[in-house]
């Protein structure tokens, strides 16, 4: 366990420091889904503000979707148990996304209308920036997923400024593999929050992602040399 979570802290550490994550004086809203990479960022993040010369305040945000898993009760009780400064958000954009007339993508519009729940929270509280747990594997499936289904070249950002700099979306663990945030996770013996969504585990995002183990398997350098090229995008051979 003590490698497993100090190597979280190491590259969590390295990803905020190389981008600036976090400066003295902000206020982060945390979103977190229940999921293994969300808790793990929130924990990190409070965990973080002993060790460093600066301080930062943050508050976790949880959208219940609305599908009737009543994540609302689950989540108030990890983070009453833990001491968290929190909001719940209540909403029904699960079962507004996964309507009759949107069946082709429901977890882009659920996400969408999630991320405008927390761009709303985040002005209500006084939060400058807003923190997710995309790791590298998001970063890689995300770039396949807009190559294959939005016919573009773009992935998420470890920093991304929004409304002119008011707002600053950032992804701490973007330096971290998933299987690494899985060991962590199971160390700390936490359970995920099931959020009831009827599409998880058969989403194109899963497509994307048992095509990109079964190359991982072949050859042990793909993953780094995919992750790279991301950050060595040559311009000059692309077409135009």
């Amino acid at each position: 366990m003590a490698f497993v979570a100090k190597e979280m802290r190491r590259l969590m550490g390295k990803g905020i420091h190389s981008h600036q994550m976090i400066r003295d004086g902000d206020h982060l809203l945390v979103a977190v889904s229940g999921g293994k990479d969300s808790l793990a960022l929130l924990w990190l993040l409070r965990e973080r503000i002993k060790r460093i010369p600066i301080s930062y305040r943050i508050t976790a945000a949880h959208v219940d979707p609305g599908f009737g898993a009543d994540s609302t009760a689950q989540m108030t009780s990890f983070f009453d148990a833990h001491g968290f400064d929190y909001r719940i958000i209540k909403s029904d954009i699960g079962p507004r996304a996964h309507g009759p007339d949107n069946r082709e993508n429901p977890c882009f519009l659920c996400s969408h209308m999630r991320r405008k729940l927390l761009f709303q929270s985040a002005g209500e509280l006084g939060c400058n920036r807003i923190a997710l747990g995309h790791h590298k594997d998001d970063i890689i499936e995300t770039f396949f997923l807009n190559v294959f289904y939005g016919a573009s070249i773009s992935t998420m950002l470890p920093v991304q400024e929004l409304f002119k700099g008011k707002l600053t979306i950032i992804r701490p663990l973007y330096l971290i593999d998933q299987d690494l945030i899985q060991r962590y996770v199971r160390t700390m013996g936490w359970e995920k929050i099931d959020l009831g969504c009827p599409t998880a585990g058969s989403s194109k995002r899963e497509e994307i992602r048992d095509m990109l183990k079964r190359l991982y398997r072949t050859n042990r350098k793909i993953k780094g040399n995919i992750f790279h090229a991301l950050q060595n995008v040559n311009t000059d051979y692309l077409p135009s």
